[in-house]
């Protein structure tokens, strides 16, 4: 399983793939890591609903636009972070940069090129969400990542019928990431030498939050045969903690 001792290694020599040409706009990610006990987990954001933005109400890596003031895109990374869930990284640790991708022609974003920083947090403590932007933020185990059970068919409302790989990391038909946070969680397991699992596909998905969230939440034994990954969920400004159990009944909501 990753561990961050490794995941430090596999970057050290790592070189990331850089896009774009002048004239495109440019945005920045912070993928975030604490370590635990059981391995490191990375922070997941829920945006807002907000009218005219193409990535409302995704799970994401807390992020943004570059501002005129921002002197590198990493920069923009971390004040993004900052304002978003009010977690400083000047005293993180920087891992490195994992390499950009280009905003999706669907979403009319082909102009924008999306870079993603790795950084690894001490003591995080408690998110405070600007709730204008993220509904809610969640810490989920790297090694969760790679359990087959939380790979299922996606739905977007944006894109209509046509399906999207998606990694279930909290409540069935909400936390589901995709698009090019699933791009950048690709990329991440990739060079960490941990591909995610190969799924396939399924035909004949239901609407979104019906059948492709259910049907992947299948038996695996007995319960004590049955993994159980901690989540560190917020939403406003509080954090609990949630068991997951990969079992034939759906983890229970959280508001």
């Amino acid at each position: 399983m990753p561990q961050l001792a490794k995941i430090r290694e596999c970057f050290a020599g790592f070189e990331p793939e850089s896009i774009g040409v002048e004239g495109d706009e440019r945005a920045a990610v912070a993928l975030v890591l604490r370590d635990r006990e059981a391995g490191p987990e990375v922070l997941f954001i829920e945006r807002a609903t907000r009218s005219g933005d193409p990535w409302s109400g995704h799970m994401a890596f807390p992020g943004g636009r570059l501002d005129p003031g921002d002197e590198t895109v990493r920069a923009a990374a971390e004040r993004e972070t900052l304002e978003e869930v009010g977690l400083s990284l000047s005293g993180a640790e920087y891992i490195g940069r994992l390499g950009d991708l280009r905003g999706n022609r669907r979403f009319r974003e082909t102009n924008l090129v999306v870079s993603a920083h790795i950084f690894m947090v001490e003591n995080p403590g408690p998110m405070e969400l600007d709730q204008s932007e993220v509904r809610s933020s969640m810490w989920f185990p790297v090694r969760g990542i790679l359990d087959r059970e939380r790979h299922v068919a996606y739905r977007s409302a944006q894109t209509g019928t046509m399906e999207f790989p998606g990694i279930l990391v909290g409540e069935p038909g909400r936390h589901i990431v995709w698009g090019l946070t699933y791009r950048f969680v690709e990329l991440f397991m990739d060079a960490i030498r941990h591909p995610l699992p190969v799924v396939p596909a399924v035909a004949g998905r239901a609407a979104l939050g019906e059948s492709p969230v259910r049907e992947a939440w299948s038996p695996m034994g007995s319960v004590a045969q049955r993994r159980v990954l901690p989540i560190a969920y917020s939403t406003r400004a509080n954090t609990v903690s949630m068991l997951v159990g990969l079992s034939a009944t759906p983890p229970n909501s959280i508001r």
